[in-house]
């Protein structure tokens, strides 16, 4: 049993045609949890999982796991604005590593850029206290990064339909030629 890092692109034809995603958002003390739909459409805050160490991180995770039974997850990578990773994208990755083999299932990191920002403005748009905000930013963060991913795999199965659909095309162009 270990987790198997893929991209989205690689993930997309291996996911059955219902089940639901975790969305993580890792921070330095707090790990923010997201899940999607059965049908991969729509991300919601599920639960913040406040850290301790690893071993109780890595346990609250499992439990998680076992409740909702996600057929991947999707961590939000903390990429700089540049794109280079610096030490929380590390950060990320050490903890993915230590964490795969306590995990069968596959892992996708997801650039989470600004997720935490684009979060906190809606929060005090809608005018939340900030004690409230504090409780809500993690889990909404994850959410957010898993919206992002299940939308860019939607749009991978728009193209996979499209390009069938024009490989049809195109064989019934011969078919029509050759009669």
């Amino acid at each position: 049993m270990a987790a198997t890092i893929l991209t989205l692109d690689a993930l997309a034809p291996a996911l059955p045609p219902a089940a639901v995603l975790f969305g993580l958002d890792l921070g330095t003390k707090t790990i923010g949890v997201g899940l999607s739909d059965l049908s991969r459409r729509f991300a919601s805050p599920l639960t913040t999982i406040i850290r301790k160490k690893f071993t109780a991180d890595a346990e609250a995770l499992a439990a998680l796991i076992a409740e909702h039974r996600p057929a991947a997850l999707v961590i939000g990578l903390p990429l700089n604005m540049d794109g280079s990773e610096g030490p929380r994208a590390q950060a990320t990755r050490a903890f993915i590593r230590n964490l795969a083999p306590r995990l069968d299932l596959p892992v996708v990191f997801w650039d989470e850029r600004l997720s935490t920002v684009a979060v906190t403005r809606t929060l005090i748009e809608a005018d939340t206290s900030r004690k409230k905000r504090a409780g809500l930013v993690d889990k909404m963060a994850a959410a957010f990064i898993l919206q992002g991913a299940l939308d860019r795999l939607r749009r991978i199965a728009e193209d996979a339909r499209d390009a069938e659909e024009d490989a049809a095309s195109a064989r019934d162009d011969q078919s029509f030629g050759q009669t």
